[in-house]
């Protein structure tokens, strides 16, 4: 079974190590890339390296992002020299951004540097971009404009959102290989990942509803699994983000942001009395356990919405 995963964050990285567990080598892990940011020189591309290092088993599940076992003494020695080193680059991890910065920079295709790094880790799934060309998210907060990192990070989410946008989108283009591997996918999967931050700037790419639609016309289901549980998300600003852009921030208000899209819209078990209403807009509902605490869940979340959307193919 090909399975076309579109992720970004933690909750989209727990999610592709368990499809990448249920049908391995047949995973391909899309990977938002409008959060990525230049660090002292370097390209640093935080939600894929989150998916890449998961599907490794090498992630610091603790922290949810970065290395495990990481050190920290070159960014140490930056705070020493005078630099800014609120976003902290670990010592293992700078290795990752140091090989992709020189092979982007030489002239290598981001997509093409992606499978160069996940492949020595032992990535058994197919790992891209969601484009090679630079995009860039920013919120509109009280402060003005700010790059999403600087609000994600420095500023620790705290202010208001009031306007999302995805510098550079208009020019970006989907990649030639995450064409191929939509065209080939039986099953599209949207990962339970902040709808507005990190699958909207996929689905934002230029193409990339047009090949999503070209999927279900040809038999493919499109799943996306809710990030909201009980009107929270379980991690990350995705629950006060869509109230402040004027969404309902529960599974329901998630489900009218893929109305179109999709044919299957997953909830977790507390959100089974929005059932009905998620139906009303066209899309089957499977009402299941979402919140993955370790790998068995992980797993069982990922077989339980293959086999659902599998029922959709028949």
């Amino acid at each position: 079974m090909r399975v076309v995963a579109l992720a970004g964050g933690v909750g989209g990285a727990k999610l592709a190590q368990g499809l990448q567990s249920t049908v391995g080598r047949d995973l391909t892990v899309v990977v938002n890339t409008a959060d990525d940011l230049e660090r002292h020189g370097l390209l640093v591309s935080p939600d894929v390296d989150t998916v890449m290092y998961t599907l490794a088993g090498l992630a610091d599940r603790e922290q949810g992002w970065g290395l495990a076992g990481e050190s920290w003494n070159a960014s140490e020695m930056l705070a020493r020299y005078g630099e800014e080193t609120w976003f902290r680059l670990g010592d293992s991890d700078l290795a990752t951004h140091i090989v992709r910065t020189y092979r982007v920079r030489g002239g290598e295709l981001l997509a093409d540097v992606t499978l160069r790094l996940a492949a020595p880790l032992g990535v058994s799934a197919t790992v891209l971009p969601m484009t090679n060309d630079r995009v860039r998210t920013q919120v509109r907060t009280d402060d003005g404009w700010l790059d999403f990192q600087d609000y994600f990070v420095r500023l620790r989410q705290e202010p208001t959102v009031h306007e999302v946008r995805f510098a550079g989108i208009e020019r970006a283009t989907v990649p030639a290989r995450v064409r191929g591997e939509l065209g080939y996918a039986e099953i599209v999967v949207i990962a339970p990942s902040n709808p507005i931050v990190s699958i909207g700037p996929i689905l934002a790419v230029p193409g990339m509803r047009e090949l999503l639609a070209a999927a279900r016309r040809g038999g493919s289901p499109v799943v996306a699994v809710s990030p909201i549980v009980g009107g929270r998300a379980l991690k990350g600003p995705a629950d006060r983000m869509l109230a402040s852009l004027g969404h309902e921030a529960t599974a329901l208000g998630v489900a009218r942001l893929y109305e179109g899209i999709i044919d299957l819209f997953v909830v977790d078990r507390v959100d089974a009395g929005l059932a009905p209403e998620i139906e009303g807009l066209g899309m089957k509902v499977l009402v299941t356990d979402t919140v993955m605490t370790d790998d068995a869940s992980r797993a069982r979340l990922a077989g339980g919405v293959l086999e659902s959307a599998a029922e959709l193919r028949a």
